[in-house]
């Protein structure tokens, strides 16, 4: 299972999911203090700001980052629980997870998984330049891309309320 939070609600959404896993996708340089229960092996942390465009004096998400992440999701290998977050829990770690769901179950229905999706997390707002590079790497000839647009901007949060987001509920 997929469980998706923000930084400040990290250790409890670890600690109550059971999670042997756990990826970072954060700014680079933002000091995360790994859970005593994930292993450091068992930990990816990637540095780059929640931007869609090339913007100066800011590191975008790249294609190597997104590649990182579904190697990380395909070695992860689902026995316990993975654990992914940002800094708010609503852009990059909603992207993130939506990444490994398509590419964990290549049969799902893109916009099936996008829905899904937006039912656990109204406020989730998948950075877009992630899902695009996914979506190439994945080969999903823009399907990806096109459901996280039709599912939109989430409602408007600060910081997005932890949830599971797996098989079951798609």
């Amino acid at each position: 299972m997929l469980y998706v939070s923000s930084l400040s609600k990290l250790h409890d959404t670890v600690a109550s999911s059971g999670a042997s896993h756990m990826l970072t996708v954060i700014s680079e340089g933002t000091p995360v203090e790994r859970p005593e229960t994930i292993k450091a092996e068992n930990h990816l942390y990637l540095g780059f700001h929640d931007i869609t465009e090339e913007l100066e004096g800011h590191k975008p998400p790249m294609r190597h980052h997104v590649e990182a992440i579904l190697e990380f999701g395909e070695k992860w290998g689902e026995e316990a629980p993975l654990v992914v977050h940002c800094w708010a829990g609503i852009s990059r770690s909603t992207a993130s997870a939506y990444m490994i769901a398509c590419a964990s179950h290549p049969e799902a229905d893109e916009r099936e998984l996008a829905q899904t999706l937006r039912r656990a997390a109204p406020s989730a707002t998948p950075n877009i330049r992630m899902v695009r590079f996914a979506d190439e790497v994945l080969g999903r000839s823009g399907r990806m891309t096109a459901a996280i647009e039709e599912i939109g901007r989430g409602a408007d949060a600060f910081e997005g309320t932890p949830f599971r987001y797996w098989r079951e509920d798609f």
